[in-house]
């Protein structure tokens, strides 16, 4: 007799909880957090597929006239920088806050950043350590002659090309600078990498130091308290950004806008952000209403 008390009440219990569990998936809401959408390109210069993070403005729509700003991400993978600084650009493109116009955001996926975004080095120790670097040609051949025409071909962009990046990405993006400048006209360089091949960057010529240069370019310069450099050759990280900053106003041209700002409460970890957010503040002032 127990036995069968036991049995029906199992099958009662099996009952309710089945009920339950049909009721919970018939009354279940929940879907995906779209932020972007993924994209994709072959890359001839570089040998290999990347993936693209992209956010799309609110209101952006294939088969309207509309055209937007376009900010370029280094180190844009999910895991990276991509989500922080998409969710920037949103909140200051809102119309209450209406700090920086409303902007298609290109991560680019990282796959191997020492390879990326340095040039080749003549420090030994440097060579050992970081193996694969030196390849930033092929990487800046990708951004020139296929991830712009990708971009611009697919999306509805302007002619306006912000590019952000930290530390190596820095890096890159001086070198981009000082020898393609006219990829981008707005820079957003964080705590650039100037130790690089003991600073070798710092000696290179451009043509933004002409009188001639006629392409208008804002560079913004940020970093915060980092201290000595990753480098057997001691440098302070302060110093050199500052030292890039002051070689940048030296151009003759008065076509080049440069700001230096200093975080001395950030560090190489945390400084991302706030400088990015500040650069918005440089590049797009808001004018007081009448």
């Amino acid at each position: 007799m127990n036995k069968i008390i036991a049995l029906a009440f199992f099958l009662f219990t099996s009952t309710i909880l089945s009920s339950q569990t049909n009721e919970s998936k018939s009354t279940d809401t929940s879907k995906p957090f779209v932020l972007g959408v993924i994209d994709e390109i072959q890359s001839k210069e570089l040998g290999e597929k990347r993936i693209l993070n992209i956010y799309l403005p609110e209101g952006y729509k294939a088969d309207d006239s509309t055209k937007y700003p376009v900010i370029y991400l280094l180190d844009g993978s999910a895991d990276e920088d991509f989500i922080h600084i998409a969710g920037l650009v949103q909140f200051n493109s809102f119309e209450w806050v209406n700090q920086v116009p409303k902007s298609i955001v290109v991560g680019i996926a990282t796959i191997d950043r020492r390879r990326d975004f340095t040039f080749p080095t003549t420090i030994e120790k440097d060579q050992k350590r970081f193996a694969t670097s030196g390849h930033s040609d092929k990487f800046i051949a990708f951004i020139e002659k296929e991830l712009q025409p990708f971009i611009d071909k697919k999306y509805k962009t302007n002619d306006s090309k912000t590019i952000i990046g930290q530390s190596l990405g820095g890096l890159l993006e001086t070198e981009i600078l000082l020898k393609k400048p006219t990829l981008f006209n707005k820079y957003v360089i964080v705590s650039p990498s100037i130790w690089w091949n003991n600073g070798s960057i710092l000696n290179q010529d451009s043509v933004i130091f002409q009188e001639n240069f006629n392409q208008k370019t804002e560079v913004y310069v940020a970093v915060g308290k980092e201290g000595l450099t990753p480098t057997e050759i001691p440098r302070v990280m302060e110093i050199d950004a500052n030292l890039l900053a002051e070689k940048i106003k030296a151009s003759k041209s008065k076509n080049i806008k440069v700001y230096f700002d200093y975080f001395p409460q950030e560090n190489h970890a945390t400084i991302l952000h706030p400088a990015v957010a500040s650069s918005f503040k440089f590049f797009y002032q808001i004018k007081e209403k009448e």
